[in-house]
């Protein structure tokens, strides 16, 4: 379980991104994080993956503070953050710097997931060189590798900017076909119609408050820009 407990952090002495801000993840599924800019969304998931150290409060993923950085809990998190550059260098050579850090790495898991984006079409493939790659390729590239990584907890942010349409469709059945039942999956987007057949789970802040935090029905269609707006609404946020 993820757990946030009374955490307030700010990057400067003036303003604080998040204070006093509380929440949880209790069960493995895929859950949508949502809020409008600025809302501190991106700061949440670095403070998750203890890259942030709050100033009070703590964050513990399965007991153990992440602000710590202990190697036995580093190997079961994963994060693809909304930008990155890759190193000059083939995939596979890249894939052998990473898996000793990654006990659960499942290079077939990653392959089959590459052939899933239409990975396979491109020159020297599997010797990709990663630096000489778009930014939708190598988003494409990093998220099967985060897959592979067989991580208890994966956040990403961002994961669809910069995809084409056929690679937004291909992303959400990489997802669901790559992530392990036991995993827990925390996707923060502004791009909703992108995610919203996908999620298990709405979580929507606002400021230090968390207006949803429900698990979805997956017997009904969801359409979350109207779900965001509405607890907007409920709760007499300004949608500007």
């Amino acid at each position: 379980m993820l757990k946030i407990q009374n955490v307030t952090y700010g990057y400067n002495a003036m303003h604080n991104v998040l204070e006093n801000f509380s929440l949880s993840f209790e069960e493995p599924g895929i859950y949508g994080l949502l809020g409008k800019n600025g809302t501190g969304k991106s700061t949440l998931l670095y403070l998750v993956m203890g890259l942030l150290r709050p100033k009070q409060g703590e964050i513990t993923f399965d007991g153990v503070n992440t602000q710590l950085r202990k190697p036995e809990l580093l190997r079961e998190m994963f994060i693809v953050p909304e930008e990155y550059n890759l190193p000059s260098i083939q995939l596979m050579d890249y894939v052998k710097v990473l898996k000793p850090f990654y006990p659960n790495f499942d290079e077939e898991l990653m392959v089959n997931l590459l052939e899933m984006f239409d990975m396979k079409s491109l020159p020297n493939y599997p010797n990709i060189n990663l630096g000489a790659l778009s930014m939708g390729q190598k988003k494409k590239i990093y998220m099967c590798i985060a897959l592979a990584s067989r991580t208890k907890l994966l956040v990403m942010d961002e994961p669809t900017n910069g995809l084409d349409i056929p690679g937004k469709s291909q992303f959400r059945k990489v997802v669901a076909q790559g992530m392990r039942d036991d995993q827990i999956v925390i996707i923060s987007t502004h791009q909703v119609r992108d995610v919203e057949t996908l999620l298990d789970h709405v979580t929507i802040i606002e400021q230090n408050a968390v207006l949803l935090n429900e698990k979805m029905n997956m017997d009904e269609p969801v359409n979350l820009e109207e779900l965001f707006i509405d607890a907007l609404n409920r709760y007499g946020v300004s949608q500007s």
